[in-house]
């Protein structure tokens, strides 16, 4: 249960230079799902990628750190979405048009690895949510958020009172949930923001939408499972990536499930 686990709450990342390839593969039962990606070039290639050119050349150009493409994500869910693995050759062509002629690139992508069976429950604003597992069977928390996505949600219809659609989430949803609920067979928490505060403006409707699974626990003696924490920390990033990091709650989960284990 434990290696499970840290397996699918891990935010995973590769990366390749142009003209390597790029594979990404996830455990048996499980999918790739793409957080985020960046093709392009933002450090000095003597940092990340040095270049293929002989140094004689390398210095007649100018290398260009601040360019990136904005057509890697949806390559990415293209290519590697819903699959166990993928891979490819990584080169400028892939992504339309080359945004910095003359300068070395690299791909690096963030990624998660999603059960193959989940299940997605859906509380409005002030409702209490529940989940459940059957006997043998723990609650695995993937993903939650709280608060008012762009697509909205089919169970919690948003009523127009004259407030624009604007996309916001909690930032300690997740937190808060493997907290609440990881390792046990239910639990229940109310969707409000006592709970998880406000991240929206004064009178956006919000829901809480969390993606679990019910994993089996097979206790093997009385000591506590420790989980490895992630600490790999991304490159620096851009306005134009989106920045993923779990260290956090890789660090609290652990804790988490080593007193559970230690108490079971």
């Amino acid at each position: 249960f434990a290696g499970y686990i840290s397996q699918v709450l891990k935010n995973y990342t590769d990366h390749a230079c142009d003209g390597e390839y790029v594979s990404l593969r996830c455990p048996h039962r499980t999918t790739i799902s793409i957080q985020s990606s960046f093709y392009g070039r933002i450090v000095p290639s003597h940092q990340m990628c040095p270049s293929r050119y002989p140094h004689s050349y390398a210095t007649l150009i100018k290398e260009d750190v601040a360019c990136s493409v904005g057509t890697s994500l949806q390559k990415m869910l293209d290519e590697c979405q819903d699959r166990r693995s993928c891979q490819f050759l990584v080169n400028s062509r892939l992504f339309g048009t080359d945004p910095c002629p003359g300068t070395g690139k690299y791909l690096i992508v963030w990624y998660k690895c999603r059960p193959n069976e989940y299940k997605s429950k859906v509380a409005c604003e002030d409702d209490k949510l529940r989940l459940s597992c059957k006997k043998s069977m723990v609650i695995a928390i993937y993903s939650a958020i709280f608060g008012r996505t762009q697509g909205g949600s089919l169970e919690c219809p948003y009523q127009n009172l004259g407030m624009p659609m604007i996309e916001c989430q909690s930032a300690t949803a997740l937190q808060l949930m493997i907290k609440r609920c990881h390792g046990k067979r239910s639990c229940s928490i109310y969707a409000s923001t006592y709970e998880f505060g406000d991240p929206c403006y004064p009178g956006i409707q919000k829901h809480l939408n969390v993606i679990y699974t019910c994993a089996t626990f097979y206790p093997l003696d009385n000591t506590p499972l420790l989980l490895p924490v992630d600490e790999t920390q991304p490159p620096v990033l851009t306005s134009s990536m989106e920045p993923v990091g779990v260290s956090t709650e890789m660090a609290l989960l652990s804790n988490i499930l080593a007193a559970y284990a230690f108490i079971t």
